[in-house]
C-alpha cells in the first residue's frame, strides 16, 4: 500500500467544557433555591444570591487558568482582560447606599449628581423673615406627640377617629418641602414639629411649624456621621417635655433645648465622656423621659448601657448595665407590679429600676453580630414580646417578680413568623401587625402563628390607628390597611415620598407627617364627624 495514499488521522475531538457548565447550573439551581424560601430574610437572600454567581466566577477563573485547553498566551491574555474590566469598574462605579435596605451595596455611575436638595445654611436671622402663627385655629385638631414611636412610645395611636376610604376621601397635602439627611422622625408638640437633619458639616435639631412647615428655629453642632449602609445624619427623634427639647445625635451628643427658641440649655458628649466607640450605624435610640431623667443610650464597647442624666442639670444620676447598646429605643414600662426601664440591648433584653438604675432583669437572646432595632412590647403588665430581624425572629416572654426584688423571664414561645427589621411591631386585640421582613403581618401572640403576611414594603415602617395600620413603605408611598385578622385589606394609598424612606410616620390628631433624607409632607387625613 502506497503510504502516501493512507488518509490522515482525524484530529482528537475536544470534550465539552464540563466543569464551567456544571457550576454554572448549580449556581442556577442553587440562585432559585434561595429565592423559594420564604422565611428566608430578604437580607440574607440578597447577599447570598450575589455571593453565589461570584463564587462561580471564581472558580471558573481558577478552571480557565488551570486547565490544558489553553495556552499560556491565551490565559495571560485572558487574565488582563479580566483585571482591566474590574480596574475599570472600580473607576467608572462608586457605591450610594444600599439596595431596599438588604445591606447590599448600590452601584452608581460616578458622574451621577447628588441627589441630596441644596438647603440654605440656618442662621438666626432667618428666623426674622419667619411669620408663624402661634393661635392657629388647627391647634384644636392636632394632638401632640412628643416622643418616637407614638405618644406613649408603643408605635399606636388612639381616638383618632380615621376614614377608612382613601379612595373616596383622599388625604390632603398641606405643604411639601426640602430637608436635610437623616433617619429621624417628628415629635410634635402644640403645633410644633421637632426633628433632627444633616445638613453639610451641620447635625441640626430643628422645629418647623405643623401646619405650613416653615422652619422656626434650629440648633446646629459640628458633628457628621456618615456610613456607607446607613448614610449621612442623625437617626433618633427629639422627645418634648416641659417646655424643653431633649435630642440624641447620631456621635453620642445629648442636647437640652429651649423649645421655644432652641437655645441651648446644656449638651452631653455621651460616648466620648464615658469614652465609649461609636455603634456601626450611628446612635439611634431616642431619648427617653421617666421622671426628673432623661435616660440614653451606650455605645458599642462593651460596658453601661444606660445612661440617665438630670433633665433640668444635665448632670449624671446613674450609668448601667454590661453589655454592648443596639438600636432600639429604650421604653418606660410596669412589669410584674415593678416600674422599669427596658431595654433591647446587643446580648440582652434588660430591665433596670428607674431611680438607682440597678438591673433588674437580664435576658439573653438574639445574636449580638446583627442589629436589633425593634421595640419591646408590653403585654399585660407580665409579658414582654420581642422581635428583630437577621435570622432572629421573635419570642413572647412571661415577666415574674422574685423573692430576692428582682425579675425572672420564662420563654412561652418562639418563632420566626414575625422578623423585623427596622420596624417596629404595635399590637391590636391581642394580635402583632408588623412588618414580617417587608411584608405586612398579623401574628397571634397567644402562640406566635402567623394569619396572615401581605404587601411588598421594604424596609419601611407601620403605625397603628386605632383599627388601622398606616404603612410608609421604603420606596415612598403610604398605604393604609385594615388591622383585622381576617386578611389583608388595603384601604387606600398616597405617594407621598419618591426615594428611599426609613423614618417612621408621625401622626399628630388629623395630621400626618413623613419625610426621608431628602424631603418632607404634611398631609391632613379625612376623620370621621
Amino acid at each position: 500500500m502506497n503510504p502516501e495514499s493512507t488518509p490522515p488521522s482525524s484530529a482528537p475531538r475536544r470534550r465539552l467544557p464540563w466543569f464551567p457548565l456544571v457550576t454554572i447550573l448549580l449556581g442556577v439551581v442553587a440562585v432559585i433555591y434561595l429565592r423559594s424560601q420564604p422565611e428566608l430574610e430578604r437580607n440574607l437572600k440578597s447577599w447570598l444570591t450575589a455571593v453565589v454567581p461570584m463564587l462561580v466566577l471564581i472558580l471558573n477563573l481558577l478552571w480557565f487558568l488551570i486547565t490544558p485547553r489553553f495556552s499560556w498566551k491565551t490565559k495571560l491574555s485572558g487574565l488582563a482582560v479580566v483585571v482591566m474590566l474590574g480596574v475599570g469598574l472600580k473607576l467608572a462605579v462608586k457605591v450610594d447606599g444600599t439596595v431596599d435596605g438588604t445591606g447590599a451595596p448600590k452601584l452608581v455611575w460616578r458622574g451621577t449628581a447628588s441627589s441630596q436638595p441644596a438647603l440654605q445654611k440656618w442662621t438666626p436671622a432667618l428666623a426674622e423673615s419667619i411669620n408663624v402663627i402661634t393661635d392657629d385655629p388647627r391647634l384644636t385638631q392636632a394632638a401632640d406627640v412628643p416622643q418616637f414611636f407614638g405618644p406613649q412610645r408603643d408605635g399606636r395611636v388612639t381616638g383618632a377617629k380615621l376614614k377608612r376610604d382613601w379612595k373616596t376621601s383622599p388625604p390632603k397635602e398641606l405643604w411639601r418641602q426640602p430637608i436635610g439627611q437623616g433617619w429621624s422622625a417628628y415629635a410634635v408638640v402644640k403645633g410644633r414639629a421637632y426633628t433632627q437633619e444633616q445638613r453639610a458639616e451641620e447635625e441640626l435639631v430643628t422645629c418647623y411649624d405643623l401646619f405650613t412647615g416653615k422652619l422656626i428655629w434650629a440648633h446646629s453642632d459640628a458633628a457628621r456621621f456618615s456610613q456607607w449602609q446607613s448614610g449621612d445624619g442623625p437617626h433618633a427623634t427629639p422627645t418634648v417635655l416641659d417646655g424643653r427639647v431633649y435630642s440624641y445625635g447620631a456621635t453620642g451628643l445629648l442636647n437640652c433645648l429651649d423649645a421655644a427658641t432652641g437655645k441651648a440649655i446644656w449638651q452631653r458628649a455621651v460616648l466620648d465622656e464615658h469614652k465609649l466607640a461609636n455603634l456601626e450605624w450611628g446612635i439611634s435610640a431616642s431619648p427617653l423621659i421617666v421622671d426628673d431623667k432623661v435616660i440614653v443610650t451606650g455605645g458599642n464597647t462593651k460596658g453601661p448601657i444606660l445612661f440617665a442624666y438630670h433633665r433640668e442639670t444635665g448632670n449624671l444620676i446613674w450609668k448601667a448595665g454590661e453589655d454592648q447598646a443596639s438600636y432600639a429605643s429604650p421604653i418606660f414600662a410596669t412589669l410584674a407590679g415593678k416600674r422599669v426601664i427596658l431595654s433591647n440591648n446587643a446580648l440582652a433584653l434588660t430591665a433596670y429600676d428607674p431611680e438607682l438604675g440597678t438591673v433588674l432583669l437580664d435576658h439573653a437572646w438574639g445574636d449580638e453580630r446583627w442589629p436589633k432595632a425593634s421595640q419591646p412590647l408590653v403585654l399585660d403588665q407580665n409579658r414582654v414580646f420581642l422581635s428583630a430581624g437577621y435570622g432572629m425572629g421573635c419570642q413572647m416572654l412571661e415577666i415574674k417578680a422574685e423573692a430576692d426584688g428582682k425579675l425572672s423571664a420564662t420563654e412561652l414561645w418562639t418563632g420566626m413568623k414575625m422578623k423585623t427589621q427596622f420596624n417596629s411591631p404595635a399590637v391590636w386585640s391581642g394580635h402583632a401587625y408588623g412588618l414580617d421582613d417587608g411584608r405586612l403581618a398579623c401574628v397571634d401572640l397567644s402562640n406566635g402563628e402567623r394569619l396572615w403576611k401581605e404587601g411588598r414594603f421594604a424596609s419601611g415602617q407601620s403605625l397603628l390607628v386605632d383599627d388601622l395600620v398606616i404603612v410608609q413603605s421604603e420606596s415612598g408611598p403610604v398605604h393604609l390597611a385594615a388591622a383585622k385578622t381576617e386578611g389583608y385589606e388595603e384601604l387606600g394609598k398616597i405617594e407621598a415620598l419618591s426615594s428611599k424612606t426609613w423614618n417612621h410616620p408621625t401622626l399628630a390628631g388629623r395630621f400626618l407627617l413623613v419625610r426621608n433624607d431628602r424631603e418632607a409632607v404634611c398631609y391632613e387625613l379625612p376623620v370621621l364627624d
